[in-house]
């Protein structure tokens, strides 16, 4: 089966896509990778060339390696990028990767430490999800009750399967399960009018209204809350990774995510770790994968970024905030 990975970007997340093309690609990834963006293309993909061979207009192709693309497609949507998965992913199946049986969303914060062999057979255990770090929601949790309230008044119907709780930041999908994504869609646009349009969202931009916004309120994680309620409303296979996945506990890892700010590239390790935050898992693996089939760094900064993450972890075993922070 032909697999593609997708992922979606503006500004200085540049970094991330780089330093996530270059982990998929030490694991075994072969292919495209299509990164939807907007505004500038990143100084390292200046030698992106047109491609009018790709059914998206004004694209453009960077050749990482003779058996590695990253297909750049220009955006013209007022989504915020964070609710705009469903639709991208659908337009890229039936577009661009429409030759591909299964294809892979990840954040641009996210890098890949498992091999791609692990990820093509997982998706044909149904849809991948990744559990997140405020999993789980119970069945009669209030934002849950709350989806079905909301959605049910839409004629949407749904069904309480498991208290797992997934992250937006991932998904996997075989071509022929093409109605999850659709279903995701269609409750996004249901969901826009209680947060005043998708062009909002609670990461940045326009903030949410007051009632849409916070721990409590159904769709205050907007395209995560709408991915949950698809898993409700949809009828086919589902298939969880817990929480280790994307090292926010202890255990295997398989990729690591960069929640909140600052992101890997801007993390300072000896001052954050002197603020009583060390080193998380994927501010290692960041930089691990920064500087090897793309470069994007100067070699002197991977270098010192290596070095003051072990100081950085030294400094961590002696003092950290309250909490596990090491993940």
């Amino acid at each position: 089966m032909t697999s593609g990975i997708c992922t979606l970007f503006e500004d200085h997340y540049h970094y991330g896509v780089a330093a996530l093309t270059n982990s998929v690609y030490s694991q075994g990834y072969k292919g495209s990778i299509y990164a939807g963006f907007r505004g500038a293309l990143p100084v390292w993909a200046s030698s992106a060339k047109e491609n009018l061979s790709i059914d998206w207009p004004e694209s453009k192709t960077l050749r990482v390696a003779s058996d590695l693309h990253i297909h750049f497609l220009p955006l013209n949507t007022n989504y915020h990028l964070t609710n705009y998965k469903p639709d991208f992913m659908l337009r890229l199946l039936g577009g661009p990767a429409k030759e591909c049986g299964a294809l892979f969303y990840f954040d641009p914060d996210i890098i890949v430490t498992a091999p791609w062999t692990f990820f093509n057979d997982w998706v044909n255990c149904g849809i991948a999800l990744c559990e997140d770090v405020n999993s789980p929601l119970a069945e009669h949790h209030p934002r849950r009750m709350a989806w079905r309230r909301y959605f049910g008044s839409k004629d949407i119907e749904l069904t309480y399967r498991e208290c797992t709780y997934a992250n937006g930041g991932f998904l996997g999908i075989r071509k022929s399960d093409l109605s999850f994504l659709e279903m995701w869609q269609r409750l996004q646009v249901e969901m826009s009018p209680v947060i005043g349009g998708l062009h909002r969202s609670a990461l940045s931009g326009p903030p949410l209204p007051f009632e849409a916004d916070g721990p409590f309120a159904p769709f205050g994680k907007t395209d995560q809350d709408a991915l949950n309620a698809t898993v409700e409303a949809w009828t086919g296979k589902i298939s969880f990774i817990g929480k280790e996945g994307m090292a926010f506990k202890s255990g295997l890892a398989i990729m690591p995510h960069a929640l909140g700010q600052p992101k890997p590239w801007k993390w300072k390790p000896l001052t954050q770790a002197l603020a009583g935050s060390p080193p998380r898992v994927v501010d290692r693996e960041y930089w691990k994968a920064a500087n090897s089939t793309i470069l994007t760094q100067p070699l002197n900064l991977v270098r010192h970024r290596k070095l003051c993450i072990n100081i950085a972890a030294f400094i961590g075993r002696f003092y950290r905030r309250g909490g596990n922070s090491e993940y």
